[in-house]
């Protein structure tokens, strides 16, 4: 019997653990189905991350490497290639291993940090034929960074999401030719920094509100078709670019990770794909917590650890102290700007809520505010707001208590000149 189980052990599940064991948990074990800790931050060899918790430029394995010798230096046992099959409402995780082979395992808590995978060319139908040169741009990254392998020569990128553009910089580093990045939305969906980092610096043309309309080739990609598209995101007759390319990366959206979540019966939010959770990332089933890109997808892993710390100091606490009230709770609702929110819900005597939040479109001089009913209990102004940027407002507890109801809508509007 484990105090607490943290199924993940990228930089999710070695935050949760790390804070859980500072709090004085002791008996906590993370399964990891990788051979080695750091999940998707191991093939991250780029910089930016850490400057919010270490306030300094890391890589993605240093970042991994710092979080994974802070947990050494615990008691908290680690378990490398080993697979959860399945997860139950009574705690009892089902996993398995070569080297341990067929286990249940129980635990009073446990912290669901399993990641998120990437959306494939079959989830987005893109006409054409098979041949070979299409893959995720995550794949990609992981046969250049870490096996050692050359993906293609000459490149077209689908969709404009943070791996896309970093692949574009990567490639082009490493000798081949991007000939553009194809985006079917108005805006891009990366962080700006990368849009400038990644694109501009190495002059890579975005073609915003464009899609690939036809992958021709047999054995190997020859040529993509590249068409414009209208307001309802169909294609426009008429505007066909051809490319000549050998590889195709995709990078059209993350999926959280949650058979496990699903399979134990556990309430999902079909907006983020990932579990509905109250203020310290409590799932529908006592005990269990979720955190990271399992929970919603970010853009930073300074806020993926900020969160998963939360979720491991609130599985310590559920272990020492019991369960929280589930009774008077209060439920988060919004505007049609706002595509969700994390949590779903809290609790109405919570000591201050921090709630995360995407924008469906992109915003210039705007003000989201906090309403319950027709009272505003908090407004907060931004210059600039777009969906491939995670919001983030903080509401303490002297304004939680202004709230007279069992819901509020957060909102985000233009600010009109």
């Amino acid at each position: 019997m484990y105090d607490l189980i943290v199924i993940g052990g990228g930089p999710a599940g070695l935050a949760a653990a790390y804070a859980a064991w500072n709090k004085g948990l002791k008996n906590i074990a993370i399964l990891e189905r990788d051979k080695e800790l750091g999940g998707i931050l191991n093939q991250c060899i780029h910089n930016g991350f850490g400057l919010h918790y270490f306030k300094e430029q890391l890589t993605g394995p240093e970042y991994a490497s710092r979080f994974a010798e802070m947990v050494a230096d615990t008691g908290v046992e680690v378990f490398l290639d080993t697979m959860v099959l399945q997860v139950t409402p009574e705690k009892q995780v089902h996993a398995v291993s070569k080297k341990e082979g067929y286990r249940v395992l129980e635990a009073k808590s446990i912290v669901l940090a399993m990641g998120c995978r990437e959306r494939t060319r079959g989830a987005i139908s893109i006409p054409g034929t098979r041949p070979a040169g299409v893959l995720t741009a995550g794949a990609a990254q992981r046969y250049v960074n870490i096996e050692g392998y050359m993906v293609g020569k000459k490149v077209v990128i689908l969709g404009s999401g943070d791996i896309g553009l970093i692949m574009a910089r990567r490639m082009t580093l490493e000798g081949a030719k991007v000939l553009a990045c194809v985006e079917v939305m108005p805006y891009s969906g990366g962080l700006q920094r990368n849009i400038v980092q990644c694109l501009e610096d190495f002059n890579i043309p975005l073609y915003l509100s464009h899609t690939i309309t036809d992958i021709r080739g047999k054995s190997r990609v020859e040529q993509v078709v590249v068409s414009e598209v209208d307001e309802q995101r169909r294609p426009i007759p008429g505007t066909e670019m051809t490319f000549d390319c050998d590889t195709v990366l995709l990078s059209v959206g993350l999926i959280p990770e949650n058979e496990l979540t699903r399979d134990a019966g556990i309430e999902m939010d079909f907006r983020t794909n990932g579990a509905l959770v109250y203020e310290n990332r409590e799932t529908s089933a006592p005990g269990i917590f979720a955190c990271g890109n399992a929970l919603h997808v970010h853009d930073l892993v300074d806020f993926v650890t900020a969160e998963s710390m939360a979720a491991g100091e609130a599985a310590a606490d559920y272990v020492q102290n019991g369960e929280l009230d589930r009774e008077n709770t209060i439920k988060v609702e919004t505007n049609a700007n706002i595509s969700y929110t994390v949590p779903q819900r809290f609790r109405a005597d919570s000591n201050g809520v921090e709630f995360y939040f995407r924008v469906r479109r992109v915003f210039k001089e705007s003000k989201i505010q906090v309403m319950c009913g027709d009272n505003v209990i908090a407004s907060f102004k931004r210059e600039h707001m777009a969906p491939g940027e995670m919001e983030n407002i903080k509401i303490p507890k002297a304004l939680l208590d202004r709230i007279d109801g069992n819901s509020i809508t957060i909102s985000a509007e233009e600010v009109q000149a």
